[in-house]
């Protein structure tokens, strides 16, 4: 398999590296610049790309020199120089990477790990020269969407996470050591205990101390309408009494309205629910009170159609005790109401790759108080406040080429300095289409500033797109900041944003933060 080089822009053909840019008054003047491609086909060889899935490239220092490396997978796993994205190393795999790809340091001697999750049960702990530490199978069979990293316990140790991606209604979450053990109480929930789950099929992770009693809860939303909560031991979280005489997460369902939570089922056909299999959730104190609340968006349906109707997405706010979050002035008792046109474009992956709604936690305007960002299947960008409603021009609607175009998981960063945070996402068309998607920056308020087009495909004459997060990051102290994508078929793209110096990265990668645990970055 050869380590083929990708060149930088300055030599690539005109084709590959050419990009027009859209710029709209929509947004204002604005101090930062239109984003500038510097290099394309990040780890493809030399004639072609593997296909890339949902994973955000992780910046990581893998050599300690004091400038960070590029880490992506799509099978193969690779490592990039940042500057012109020549190849370091590549690490063969014979699976795909959907969910991003975890650093951190796990053993504790000052160098990265790289932690992948692959089609067929492989969770792989790579060291920082790409050469493997050790390999897992969590569960036996299924993919391994879900990978976050952690310290559990509160022991200064890192452990892994994982989350499965089949069918089986208990054992959808293992969690690891950094040396590979399997930790005592997991996979969970366990045979045999009460609740209801099934597989997680997206990044479907979130790990915080929602108690502050010093050790890490973890969120796993499943192909139900269910979630799983776990304490740091593979046991149950408990609920508000409210729920009784039903004890623990999984045996609360999720409903559109809180009455038919407390009741227990849904009357079908007027009353819906909603699906949390593609759900990855997001952890963080949306109003600044000191109190962290969960998010999770889920397909809401109509259960009572044959087949079941996907109908909207939409946020779901919780407490740690599974109720729902309720304050003096917020009250997400009530989800918000859906647009006319909130419905799916279309849930047909051989007419487009899926949308997926993961949850993303940033002040926009400055008031200290969080909104809740994600991409849906109706083709927008959505921004909720706590108020649990769209302020400006949000949502933003995903502009062509192509008959349905969707967009990937934001970053937000204040790209400027000014205390109004701007919005960056790619985009991708419909398979049929032939066309290429974009790299956009809005302002807080959903206007949009620049529009960027992101490379063809290689070899040319397919669709292409960014369908993971961006990663936005400085590669030197006070320096402009740089945004990586993971493309769906012209590998590692990367772009240096002007007049950036200034920049404040609230939400900078997929997930949140290198973790992939589904918070802000401290």
């Amino acid at each position: 398999m050869p380590n083929a080089r990708p060149l930088a822009c300055a030599v690539l053909l005109a084709a590959a590296c050419s990009s027009s840019t859209v710029r709209t008054p929509s947004a204002g003047p604005v101090a930062y610049g239109a984003p500038e491609l510097l290099w394309a086909r990040g780890g493809c060889f030399e004639s072609w790309c593997q296909t890339g899935w949902y994973a955000s490239p992780a910046l990581a220092d893998l050599d300690g020199d004091g400038v960070p490396e590029v880490v992506w997978g799509a099978s193969d796993v690779v490592a990039l120089r940042a500057s012109d994205g020549a190849l370091l190393w590549r690490a063969p795999g014979s699976g795909r990477v959907w969910a991003p790809i975890a650093v951190a340091d796990l053993d504790g001697d000052g160098k990265p790990e790289i932690v992948v999750g692959r089609n067929g049960d492989l969770l792989t702990v790579y060291g920082p020269d790409g050469q493997v530490r050790w390999s897992r199978n969590p569960f036996g069979a299924g993919e391994l969407r879900s990978v976050a990293v952690a310290d559990l316990d509160g022991d200064g140790k890192l452990e892994i996470v994982v989350g499965r991606a089949s069918g089986g209604d208990t054992e959808q979450v293992a969690a690891y050591s950094a040396a590979g053990v399997l930790l005592p109480g997991f996979p969970a929930r366990r045979a045999g205990e009460p609740g209801n789950g099934w597989g997680m099929y997206n990044q479907n992770l979130a790990i915080a101390d929602l108690d502050g009693d010093g050790t890490r809860e973890i969120v796993a939303p499943t192909d139900t309408h269910y979630v799983t909560a776990l304490d740091r031991l593979g046991n149950q979280l408990g609920v508000n009494a409210r729920y009784a005489p039903r004890a623990v997460w999984a045996e609360v369902g999720v409903h559109v309205d809180d009455a038919v939570d407390l009741r227990g089922y849904a009357l079908c056909g007027t009353e819906h629910r909603p699906n949390f299999a593609m759900s990855a959730p997001a952890i963080g104190d949306l109003d600044g009170e000191g109190t962290k609340e969960i998010v999770v968006v889920g397909d809401v349906y109509d259960c009572g159609s044959d087949p079941y109707r996907s109908l909207y997405h939409m946020p779901f706010v919780l407490n740690r005790d599974r109720s729902r979050w309720k304050t003096a002035a917020y009250d997400w008792t009530v989800i918000p109401s859906p647009r006319a046109d909130a419905g799916p474009r279309s849930q047909d992956d051989a007419v487009i790759f899926p949308a997926l709604p993961n949850a993303v936690l940033a002040d926009l305007d400055g008031d200290g108080k969080k909104e809740i960002l994600f991409a849906s299947w109706d083709g927008k960008v959505h921004a909720f406040g706590p108020d649990r409603k769209e302020h400006g021009a949000w949502p933003f609607t995903v502009p062509g080429p192509g008959a349905i175009r969707f967009a990937s998981e934001p970053a937000v960063v204040d790209l400027d300095g000014d205390g109004q945070a701007e919005v960056i996402f790619a985009s991708w068309p419909d398979v049929a289409s032939g066309a290429t998607g974009k790299l956009y920056v809005l302002d807080a308020l959903g206007r949009l500033a620049y529009a960027v087009d992101l490379p063809p495909s290689f070899p040319a004459g397919d669709w292409n797109g960014g369908l993971g997060a961006p990663t936005v990051a400085r590669l030197a102290p006070g320096g402009d900041v740089y945004v990586f994508l993971g493309t769906a078929q012209s590998g590692v793209v990367a772009f240096r944003i002007p007049h950036s110096a200034g920049a404040r990265l609230l939400w900078p990668t997929g997930r949140g933060n290198l973790r992939r645990d589904g918070t802000p970055p401290a």
